[in-house]
């Protein structure tokens, strides 16, 4: 009886407290995204506003308390909204406040970006990194529109991108190594999903050795939250102002969404794009050869213009179970088209090279079209652990599959509008692709560095089957010309190793490392049943040194050895009759590039900005070149050759300064003295040829009032050398306005882009080649001021990282 009681009493006072206390409950979340505000502060008063307790929301943005039925007052705030005050009834055992809205402060708005704002260009030991939001005229546009505006990089006429005045370097993605051609990896990649992009010159061992000026690496902007995504951006451009009577109308307009859903341990994306991007475009030459003392001359213009589109979907999944395991997997399939007009009226003259007599002069009509299209099925799948000493090990596997055809129609007629054939040539071909990669890399924190072992196989194989049919005259049958056709199938089998060591002193960073590569080559020819092999062993050594020797400043030392491979066209021997005047054709025997690059420089950080200067030297071994040789009177034969040594030494520069509130400015350049020499054609011909080169990449940002930027960015490229001539200057200006809403859901975009405005100055650029008995000299003149509008929308605040699969092989082949 005694326990019964003091139970009783027990329970009767409980429930008493119970009866006197109130829980109080509810969610926070953001009143325009509808995302829940973690972290935010509940503050719960008295009467006289004394603090009665504190505690802040969950992941789900969610709280509940408990306090005394004597409170008064619930504070919410969160940083940089603004806030709310509940005026509580605690008579109530239970409040329930449901879902509490928050808004964000307007005078702190700006604050936040400010706050939150990247510095534009920061530097590590082996790379610059560039922060991509501070050009926006590569907003609504792909990453190739963001390298534009890097010093050291230099985009031409036909759109190939060069480093340090080389169009081989290895493209990353996060850090994931591709072995497309660097032009259309970045134009797949849209520039609204890039945080930075890092320029490595000189880069460790444990990097892939491919690519001659470096590596360039793009890092996708990352994720802190949980939710849903939604990312979407239109483009249209207008009418051209300057088609140059074409008979095409180029068209643009572009079209891309991702949504995601992360939530825990889970993360996953899907994506759809499509772009169409022609481009109208006009060709003039001039081209003359002698053959027996008789000078042939087919000077040509006309029509020179593209029709561009590709689309395709991705879908990436990540998942991590636990903070030391992740797991990624990721899966592309899409399609690129491009069909390239070009409609020549040609003026042939035969005279004699001495007395300079005519000997015959006729005019014909060359119409030509190249079609050229792939479809890419790429996979990859990553796996992540991180061990107990801190150790840890990264697993990766790649497979890529590509269907790759095209078709070249060459018609000569005696007009224009003639039917009267005098010769017609189709050259249609097949070229699938499978490649795979295994990785292994692994890393463990030694004193005061760490150390990077790894191990990498690659395999690629390709069966091309090359045709070129002729017509005959006076029917509608064509027969294949064994001459210029062919079945090749290629294999490549490379294996690598490397060692790299990392460490760090007081004011050193360090790092030296070295790699092994062994590669096999096989070309199988089924026209002479010919078999030939290439096998070669290389070790590629670097070194990194970054010395702070004053504050804010750097001195910095780098070495490394890299090399350029050769790719299935430069390799296939069976010529392609790219249009009337020009056979195309590779060499199964080139050997790649072997280059070795020294730099130095000094880097520093000032209150408004950033500075530095490297001056870098580059011995070239094996340079392969695309040289020029006589075919026939009328033809010329274009091919790939190993042209004896090249060098090169440079300064690169840049300087980003915030002159005052609203005014930045960012100006880069390079200079360089290019030089090459050697034999060709199995040293018949000895070439000696060299030049100064410099390239300038400049924008004006204007930071207007009420979300409005306005930007000026200026592209030049100039004349420079090559083994049989020169190329001329090549001039991009390009304008920008933009509009940003106030909770940047929306943006809003107007482009003016190839700046030309009837001075004829640009996106127009000359190529000329000349020996002892031919010259050539061709303009290519592409469509100036072209207009662009484009709409973006997020539904987030913050950015997710997009991880995209991307072509290991493929597209170098396209």
């Amino acid at each position: 009886m005694k326990k019964i009681v003091i139970l009783a009493i027990v329970q009767l006072i409980s429930i008493i407290v119970y009866c006197q206390n109130t829980t109080i409950k509810g969610t926070v979340m953001d009143s325009s995204s509808n995302l829940f505000l973690v972290g935010s502060n509940i503050v719960v008063k008295d009467n006289n506003q004394k603090i009665i307790t504190i505690t802040s929301t969950t992941k789900k943005g969610s709280f509940e308390i408990v306090v005394a039925n004597t409170a008064a007052t619930l504070t919410i705030n969160f940083i940089q909204y603004q806030e709310k005050v509940i005026v509580l009834n605690t008579q109530d055992s239970i409040i329930n406040c449901g879902t509490i809205y928050l808004k964000i402060k307007p005078t702190s708005l700006q604050e936040v970006i400010v706050l939150g704002k990247k510095p534009p260009i920061n530097f590590k030991i082996d790379r610059q990194v560039y922060a991509a939001n501070q050009f926006t005229n590569a907003a609504s546009g792909t990453a190739v529109d963001v390298m534009k505006n890097l010093p050291a990089i230099a985009v031409n006429a036909q759109g190939d991108i060069a480093l340090r005045g080389s169009n081989s370097f290895l493209v990353l993605i996060n850090g994931k190594p591709t072995l497309g051609e660097p032009s259309f990896v970045l134009s797949q990649l849209p520039s609204s999903s890039i945080e930075s992009v890092e320029i490595i010159t000189t880069p460790s061992a444990a990097a892939d050795a491919d690519g001659k000026a470096g590596i360039i690496n793009i890092v996708t902007k990352a994720n802190v939250q949980d939710g849903f995504l939604i990312q979407a951006n239109a483009m249209g451009g207008t009418p051209p102002f300057s088609n140059f009577d074409n008979v095409r109308k180029p068209q643009r307009f572009a079209t891309d969404i991702l949504v995601g859903y992360k939530q825990n341990k889970f993360n996953v994306d899907v994506g759809l794009n499509y772009l169409r991007n022609d481009i109208a475009g006009f060709r003039e030459g001039d081209v003359f050869t002698i053959i027996n003392n008789v000078k042939t001359s087919f000077p040509s213009n006309g029509e020179r213009s593209f029709k561009r589109y590709n689309y395709g979907g991705r879908l990436n999944i990540a998942y991590q179970p636990n903070k030391n395991n992740s797991l990624t997997a990721g899966f592309y399939m899409g399609k690129k088209f491009q069909s390239r007009i070009a409609d020549l009226q040609y003026n042939n003259t035969k005279t004699n090279a001495t007395t300079n007599a005519v000997l015959s002069n006729f005019n014909y009509f060359n119409a030509n079209e190249q079609q050229k299209e792939g479809v890419f099925t790429l996979a990859n799948v990553e796996y992540n652990t991180i061990f107990k000493n801190k150790s840890s090990l990264v697993l990766t596997a790649l497979f890529e599959k590509a269907n790759l055809k095209g078709i070249t129609y060459n018609n000569n007629l005696k007009n224009r509008n003639s039917t009267d054939t005098l010769q017609y040539t189709i050259n249609p071909y097949t070229n699938p692709l499978n490649a795979y990669r295994l990785k292994a890399d692994y890393k463990q924190p030694i004193g005061n560095g760490m150390v990077q072992m790894g191990y990498q196989f690659r395999y690629d194989e390709q069966d091309g089957n090359f045709l070129y049919n002729t017509k005959i005259l006076g029917t509608n049958n064509f027969i294949a010309d064994p001459q210029f056709s062919s079945r090749v199938q290629v294999s490549n089998y490379i294996h690598a190793a490397y060692v790299q060591y990392n460490g760090i002193t007081k004011k050193l960073h360090y790092g030296t490392g070295l790699r092994l590569e062994q590669s096999n080559r096989t070309l199988n020819f089924s026209k002479n049943n010919q078999t030939i092999t290439q096998a070669l062993t290389n070790l590629f050594p670097s070194i990194q040194l970054r010395y702070k020797a004053w504050d804010k400043s750097n001195l910095k030392f780098g070495y490394s050895r890299r090399i350029k491979r050769t790719n299935n066209y430069e390799l296939n021997p069976f010529p392609e009759r790219e249009h009337s005047e020009t056979l195309e054709q590779g060499d199964p025997e080139l050997l790649p590039e072997l280059i070795g690059t020294f730099e130095t420089g000094i880097e520093h950080t000032f209150k408004k900005g950033t500075f530095f200067a490297t001056a870098y030297y580059q011995i070239v071994n094996n340079p392969i070149q695309r040289v020029n040789k006589i075919f026939n009177d009328t033809i010329l034969n274009r091919a790939f050759t190993n042209a004896g040594k090249s060098t090169q030494f440079g300064i690169e520069t840049n300087i980003t300064y915030q002159v005052n509130k609203w005014y930045n400015l960012v100006f880069g350049g390079n200079i360089y003295k290019y030089e090459i020499k050697g034999n060709i054609f199995n040293n018949a011909i000895a070439i000696e040829n060299s030049s100064w080169v410099y390239s300038i990449n400049s924008s004006q940002t204007f930071t207007l009032t009420k979300n409005w930027t306005m930007q000026l960015s200026i592209n030049y490229l100039s004349e420079r050398a090559t083994a049989q001539g020169k190329d001329s200057r090549f001039l991009t200006p390009h304008f920008t306005v933009k509009k940003t809403t106030n909770n940047k859901r929306w943006s809003y975009q107007l482009q003016w882009l190839n700046i030309d405005a009837g001075l004829k100055q640009s996106n127009r650029q000359r190529i000329t080649t000349f020996g002892t008995n031919f010259y050539t000299t061709t303009n290519y003149i592409y469509e100036p001021d072209q207009l662009q509008f484009s709409i973006g929308f997020n539904l987030t605040k913050k950015n997710r990282k997009i991880t995209l699969p991307v072509s290991e092989m493929g597209e170098k082949e396209f």
